[in-house]
């Protein structure tokens, strides 16, 4: 897999101008691009979950979260197949477990013990060079919980909320997609104040906000259209949390491709890049909603 590098440092150029326009001008190709690409997979996502089974939907989840585990290993292992491979795997089993044993307290405690045991001495058989040992074993821990783990709960969320179900992953998409699509817009014509420019010099503030309102937009259709019965101050509530996580999981996974030197995560999804970089905002909206299911059904 080939992925695009970037300098963790910026430079100047004195054709900055020249630069500018070129850059506009592949930013639009791009925007083209992705909503191409989402054209495509959305009437197919769609489709498997109001048509298929939750069975077939978590084996959905479960292959993009393996992918976008390797994606994440192959940031942090670039020169260990082996050890990308047994991370990934370990990041499947996880989810698995976590959906195959959600009621069983004590299954689901062993996985979570032997979860630090097997990304340390799996560290220690694939040792490599001293100075990188502490990331990568770290890596090897932190990774299956943080993708394997959190992306479980939209197989959860599918399963456990009965014929709402597809309905509430619905919301968890929207929640993510259209947070995601009104930061975009937003930030590009409104975005004057940077809001973490060391992580991510292309947000802004103004983004933040529109993420917020893209986010409240969809709860508010989901609340008119299709889930009635959910309290429409709750769901703006949900919304407005939404929106701003999902800006923090994007400035996370944004955070370790920048420390790593990595533009995107993968080239698998033409202009999203990676399947990491489109579910990182996914990653904490899922269990977001996952959570309000369960205590709105206490």
């Amino acid at each position: 897999m080939t992925r695009k590098r970037f300098p963790i440092h910026g430079h100047f150029d004195a054709t900055g101008g020249a630069h500018q326009l070129q850059s506009r001008a592949l930013s639009s190709s791009n925007l083209v691009t992705r909503i191409l690409s989402a054209a495509l997979a959305a009437p197919l996502l769609l489709l498997l979950l109001f048509r298929g089974s939750p069975e077939a939907w978590f084996w959905l989840v479960l292959a993009a979260g393996g992918l976008a585990a390797y994606e994440l290993f192959a940031m942090t292992h670039p020169h260990d197949r082996i050890a990308r491979a047994l991370g990934t795997l370990t990041a499947i089993a996880l989810a698995w477990v976590m959906y195959r044993y959600t009621s069983d307290a004590r299954i689901l405690l062993a996985a979570f013990v032997a979860l630090p045991i097997v990304g340390l001495f799996g560290t220690l058989w694939r040792l490599g060079e001293i100075e990188t040992a502490a990331l990568r074993g770290l890596a090897s821990v932190a990774t299956p919980l943080y993708v394997g783990g959190l992306l479980t709960c939209l197989a959860l969320l599918r399963r456990d909320t009965g014929p709402l179900g597809p309905f509430y992953v619905l919301l968890a998409l929207k929640i993510s997609w259209l947070g995601d699509t009104g930061g975009y817009f937003v930030g590009r014509y409104f975005g004057k104040r940077k809001l973490y420019p060391r992580v991510s010099p292309k947000k802004t503030v103004a983004g933040l906000v529109g993420s917020m309102l893209g986010a409240v937009l969809g709860c508010v259709i989901a609340h008119f259209w299709y889930l009635p019965r959910a309290p429409l101050g709750e769901l703006i509530v949900l919304g407005l949390i939404g929106g701003v996580l999902g800006q923090l999981g994007d400035l996370a996974e944004s955070m370790l491709k920048r420390s790593t030197g990595i533009k995107d995560s993968g080239t698998l999804i033409p202009g999203h890049g990676g399947i990491l970089d489109r579910i990182d905002a996914l990653l904490v909206v899922s269990p977001l909603v996952y959570v309000y299911t369960l205590l709105s059904a206490a």
